[in-house]
């Protein structure tokens, strides 16, 4: 009885959301009421409640667990999406999205190398800086207007908005993952650097495999050119990405990956493919104008750069000055927020500084943030949910007794399955953020129980098992992206395909079997 009650509003979300097909933020607000009820009366009738809560009143309990989790989601996890989306929204405004648009189409002749560059490294450069949805909608309308079939457009995009999710709107996913792991939600550097680390070498295979889908899906006579294409942007992505995440964290892997992959296909359009550069003088850019299209993400990332590792007396003043605390009672945390070091305050500094070279006021582009947070107002409401009820799962002792069931029945290859479980987060929520909420604290009880070591030595390599055991979530978390409904409403949207979703879903299933089930073998033998 305490397995099936800890499990209920995990599978009261599934069924909300696929069975009666409610939307997103009503079933996260539901489920989020059913688990309050289900901590105030079932978790200390059946003894689920930890021992170092016993004592404490049940309602005081689960109050300051919301009362955190609504902490955890605004600051900085909405704040992050909001000023992510804030920045495209410039860019569509100020309309030098066409002048990138126009770059891209100047670039090469060669479909293949095309296709790539647009949904791996274009998408992925979108998924680093602000994800939710930007990198498979753009991407795939771009493609409609290259002349690609709608279709076509839709699937590759999917596919290709994958890998890069992990890194997503500046490394929110792990960055979560790893604070949603560790009792008082403040995970070290090291700790972070750790777990991208591992996630980029479980998704290594894919780096070679997802390129090497698409140029297929593009053209399968081109067997040979295929191969060398994704090897050679497969080696260059994953050797990128994995650097940024050992050295610089989990803000950079998916941005500065993309770039280099941007200009290894660029190279590749010259040396592998043997096209032409195009020469038509109309779609030729100027470098300032390309300088000016792209001010907004330059702006963007040197930030990010100035505000890292990089640059450590920046990054130490950042983190130091003015820092917000609060010491949550009962719970025994300490909720801390950096107002000027956070990913959202960077996103915004860079996106006015690229508004204004740009050629916009400070004026219109507070307007263009006040629509932006209207827009986003469900997406508010689905995170703060989420978030809260991973809290209340956490602290009334639900998650530990999924972990101590999930353990029981599959044992000492449960590691096949952990990217299966973040897989189905992001399904279910359509983020791979979200799924890292709900269940990090599943995957680091189900390593305790399974008894991973935290300082493991293999050859004289040193690693933390409990974090090879968490990135798991977030590896299959970027599979499950490609499956998510909210993903493919964007592609259908996109691509001007109403009521053609299940159609899209029949087609990237194989796909995303393959990629989870890679993940997990990986996962496994590691």
């Amino acid at each position: 009885m305490q397995y099936i009650v800890s499990f209920l509003p995990i599978i009261l979300l599934f069924v909300l959301m696929l069975r009666f097909r409610i939307s997103g933020y009503m079933s996260a607000l539901c489920t989020l009421i059913f688990t309050i009820i289900l901590g105030l009366f079932a978790a200390p009738l059946l003894g689920i409640i930890p021992q170092s809560f016993e004592s404490t009143p049940v309602y005081e309990l689960i109050g300051w667990s919301v009362a955190e989790g609504v902490l955890k989601a605004v600051f900085p996890i909405f704040l992050i999406i909001l000023m992510a989306i804030f920045s495209y929204n410039i860019l569509v405004r100020s309309n030098q999205i066409e002048c990138i648009k126009k770059q891209f189409i100047s670039l090469t002749d060669d479909k293949g190398i095309l296709v790539l560059i647009m949904v791996w490294g274009f998408g992925g450069l979108l998924e680093g800086m602000a994800g939710f949805g930007t990198a498979v909608a753009i991407p795939a309308a771009i493609l409609i207007g290259l002349g690609f079939k709608p279709f076509f457009s839709a699937v590759v995009a999917l596919l290709g908005n994958t890998v890069a999710t992990g890194f997503a709107a500046v490394g929110v996913p792990v960055t979560t993952l790893c604070n949603e792991a560790v009792t008082g939600g403040n995970a070290s550097l090291s700790m972070i650097r750790e777990v991208s680390g591992f996630t980029v070498m479980q998704l290594s295979p894919l780096f070679f495999l997802i390129p090497f889908i698409i140029l297929m899906l593009t053209d399968k006579t081109t067997l040979a050119k295929n191969i060398l294409l994704s090897l050679w942007v497969g080696i260059v992505s994953l050797l990128t990405q994995w650097a940024c995440a050992i050295y610089l964290g989990a803000e950079t892997p998916a941005i500065i990956g993309s770039i280099a992959a941007i200009i290894a296909l660029i190279i590749a359009a010259k040396f592998i493919s043997g096209s032409n550069i195009s020469r038509n003088k109309d779609s030729k850019i100027s470098f300032i104008s390309a300088l000016k299209a792209w001010s907004i993400y330059i702006s963007i990332l040197v930030l990010i750069l100035l505000s890292g590792s990089l640059c450590p007396p920046v990054s130490d003043f950042l983190r130091t000055h003015i820092v917000s605390q609060f010491n949550i009672p009962v719970l025994h945390t300490v909720f801390k927020f950096g107002w000027i070091s956070n990913a959202a305050f960077i996103i915004f500094v860079g996106s006015i500084i690229g508004g204004l070279i740009q050629g916009m006021g400070i004026g219109r582009m507070m307007l263009i943030l006040c629509q932006t947070m209207v827009s986003l107002k469900t997406t508010a409401i689905t995170i703060v949910c989420l978030i809260s009820l991973a809290s209340v799962m956490n602290y009334s002792g639900m998650i530990n007794t999924m972990a101590v069931g999930i353990v029981a029945m599959t044992g000492n290859f449960y590691p096949i399955f952990a990217p299966l479980i973040g897989a189905i987060g992001t399904f279910v929520t359509g983020s791979d953020t979200s799924s890292n909420i709900l269940f990090a604290k599943l995957q680091v009880n189900v390593a305790n129980n399974l008894g991973f070591i935290v300082e493991a030595d293999y050859m004289g390599v040193t690693g933390n098992e409990t974090n090879w055991l968490l990135a798991a979530n977030t590896t299959g978390a970027t599979g499950g992206k490609m499956l998510s409904p909210q993903s493919i409403a964007i592609a259908t949207a996109a691509c001007d395909m109403k009521d053609c979703d299940d159609k899209i879903l029949r087609a990237v299933i194989p796909y995303a079997l393959v990629y989870v089930l890679i993940g997990g073998l990986i996962v496994y033998f590691g």
